[in-house]
């Protein structure tokens, strides 16, 4: 059963459909018991698709030459790429940000990330939610799909006043464009976090984040 959702999310709908047309699929099977009518998050027909490129200058650090970035960038994605164990770890920094908007926009933010860990693993082995290559030009290239199943109609996103307060900044009027913009979020977080395994390490972002959250503006 496919249903387009429109601006919804859609589980309600999907979920009330699956009970109610039980019957006929009964029928249609010559009787037995109609067992589980229920959604399913790996919502393949609702994928949202970003792309970006950056410039060697863009990446290069005060000591790291760009194109140097780049190539890192390009092996550490190619460990996710091989190993399931770096997989999950890559795909969990993506989700650090799609979520972060998910949770601040009144969305199921645990339906999109069951849904985008299930896309990963659709194949013969669990691999990276991200995809990064060098083009001729020597310009990192970013793609992000990723299935996202939000809404802007019913749930928090119409009752929480937080959630309408945010999804006005972002000033998007369809559900779709929140999943653009969920997505973009998602693969601009794995840049960051590639760029920094590539160049100084995790820890330095994340020990000073963790000395802010005690106060510490030392050092």
């Amino acid at each position: 059963l496919l249903v387009d959702c429109r601006d919804a999310m859609g589980a309600n709908l999907v979920n009330t459909l699956c009970e109610a047309l039980s019957g006929d699929v009964q029928a249609l099977c010559g009787g037995g018991t109609v067992g589980l009518r229920i959604l399913s998050n790996l919502a393949t027909s609702r994928l949202a698709r970003v792309r970006a490129t950056f410039t060697p200058a863009e990446l290069a650090t005060p000591t790291i030459d760009g194109a140097d970035v780049v190539d890192a960038i390009l092996a550490a994605h190619g460990l996710a790429a091989a190993d399931p164990y770096r997989a999950c770890t890559h795909n969990k920094g993506v989700m650090n940000a799609i979520s972060s908007v998910a949770v601040a926009t009144g969305q199921d933010w645990r339906a999109v990330e069951a849904g985008a860990h299930a896309y990963c693993g659709v194949g013969a082995t669990y691999g990276p939610m991200t995809a990064w290559s060098k083009a001729a030009d020597g310009c990192l290239e970013g793609v992000l799909e990723v299935p996202m199943a939000v809404g802007l109609v019913g749930g928090a996103a119409k009752v929480s006043p937080g959630a309408r307060a945010n999804l006005k900044i972002l000033g998007v009027e369809k559900a779709a464009d929140l999943a653009k913009v969920m997505a973009a979020a998602g693969l601009a977080q794995n840049l960051a976090a590639l760029r920094a395994l590539a160049t100084d390490g995790i820890q330095k972002g994340h020990m000073a984040l963790h000395a802010r959250s005690r106060g510490d503006q030392g050092s």
